[in-house]
């Protein structure tokens, strides 16, 4: 390990890498000398409104692995899949020889569905993050050496934000669930040297948030709430960028946080403490 690459021979897992933040986080902590085992559906789910990442999109963050110098196995497979998911990472792990970083990033947000987004969120957003988690630690455990596993949550897995559609609300509530399942691992696995901590960004631009379809429905939230907080950002800021994700987690991931666990930790130009 050097200062200038901290993730030298440590090999992370990042789940919805194909674009936005997961591929900010896979470039970042290529950049900072990890390895990369990439994975992510580059399908269409029918209650998400907006276009889903695709395969070009994942063949893009291999590329700009590759250019890091790092190495990267990527393959596609649904987080909802614990089987397949498994698979997944059992292909990078047999290519790469070990697992020291997890990053639970997939999700969705079909804030306009109704029951079907309900259904799709909870099981992308919280169930596969508990895939993700699960496919991970035996390897983790059996290589004795600890490791960091990182829960992409959000400002909505720490404040109530949503409107009335059950896509919004089940978003609202995954998010949260994220947060039970980070302190139940967190406790879990400490005695193994496994840290688990969440990140709460605010909005961040990437394509689930900057598309039409999501803009709309921000909109009507706004027009139409009863609500009397104003739910902006505290910093003067609409949203932040995948590079402010991706610092927090390569931050999180090495030794400079070598005892933090158990950590909620947001990025969210103040709109939790504002809340």
């Amino acid at each position: 390990m050097t200062a200038n690459r901290p993730l030298a021979g440590k090999v992370a897992f990042i789940t919805g890498a194909a674009r936005g933040q997961g591929r900010a986080e896979a470039v970042r902590l290529a950049a900072d000398g990890a390895d990369i085992i990439a994975v992510d559906l580059c399908e269409q789910i029918a209650s998400v409104p907006y276009p889903l990442a695709s395969a070009e999109d994942l063949a893009a963050t291999v590329k700009l692995v590759e250019d890091t110098g790092a190495r990267i196995v990527a393959r596609q497979a649904d987080v909802r899949d614990e089987k397949a998911l498994s698979s997944a990472l059992q292909a990078g792990v047999d290519a790469l020889g070990r697992l020291d970083i997890v990053v639970a990033n997939a999700g969705i947000a079909p804030m306009q569905s109704g029951p079907d987004g309900w259904r799709d969120v909870i099981e992308v957003n919280l169930t596969g993050v508990h895939h993700t988690v699960e496919a991970a630690v035996p390897t983790m455990v059996d290589q004795g050496e600890g490791g960091s596993i990182v829960l992409i949550s959000s400002a909505a897995g720490l404040i109530g934000v949503g409107g009335g559609d059950r896509g919004s609300i089940g978003y609202t509530a995954a998010k949260h669930g994220v947060v039970g399942l980070m302190r139940a691992y967190a406790n879990y696995l400490a005695p193994h040297s496994i840290r688990v901590n969440s990140i709460h960004p605010t909005g961040v631009d990437t394509p689930m948030i900057n598309n039409d379809f999501t803009r709309a429905w921000l909109k009507h939230v706004a027009e139409t709430s009863d609500a009397p907080t104003d739910f902006g950002n505290a910093l003067p800021v609409q949203v932040v960028q995948v590079e402010d994700v991706a610092n927090a987690v390569a931050w999180l991931v090495c030794d400079q946080a070598r005892y933090v666990t158990g950590v909620t930790l947001p990025v969210d130009a103040g709109i939790v403490n504002k809340v």
